[in-house]
């Protein structure tokens, strides 16, 4: 396994609509693995494969609480079947936007069919954290951030701030 650098908006790629996966072979294994490890070592619950430059319909996540056993969740080709009416608003952020947050509203609920690890169809529901979460993720697959959930100056001022530091990440790593 390997951890992967992990890309910062704005970048084209994140902005991407991902390729579906015909199927779950030992190099989706192998990415989602990788993902994982990345998204661990970050820390964080959730990565999307274009947030490691890759376009496809790639996911791992994992809610557990820092007390529990991990619980990784590894998804190729998730798709929202069904969302609930209710919604719910929770702070969000990203690996790809370190240290912005903002409020998000989206449904409260979920049912997800996806391929697990082994090609397998599954159906997942969910709420809460993980719900939130996945959702979060799909939206990556799609060339969706969080922050285009929210208003335009708030993003846009998030982004002016994305840019600064990609512009001063990289004068450190030319030193």
């Amino acid at each position: 396994m390997a951890i992967l650098p992990i890309i910062w908006a704005p970048d084209p790629i994140l902005k991407t609509r991902c390729a579906k996966i015909s199927e779950v072979d030992a190099e989706i294994r192998r990415l989602m693995d990788d993902m994982l490890e990345t998204m661990y070592a970050a820390p964080g619950v959730g990565l999307a494969a274009p947030q490691v430059g890759v376009t496809r319909r790639v996911v791992v996540v994992d809610c557990a609480r820092a007390d529990e056993e991990p619980r990784p969740i590894r998804m190729a080709n998730p798709e929202l079947l069904t969302v609930s009416e209710d919604e719910a608003i929770n702070e969000e952020g990203c690996l790809s936007l370190p240290s912005h947050y903002a409020d998000v509203i989206r449904p409260a609920g979920a049912k997800i069919l996806y391929l697990d690890e082994t090609g397998v169809s599954r159906v997942i529901k969910t709420e809460g954290l993980l719900a939130t979460c996945i959702q979060h993720e799909i939206d990556h697959l799609n060339g969706i951030l969080f922050v285009d959930h929210i208003s335009a100056l708030k993003r846009n001022m998030i982004f002016k701030k994305m840019v600064k530091a990609k512009r001063e990440r990289h004068l450190e790593s030319a030193d």
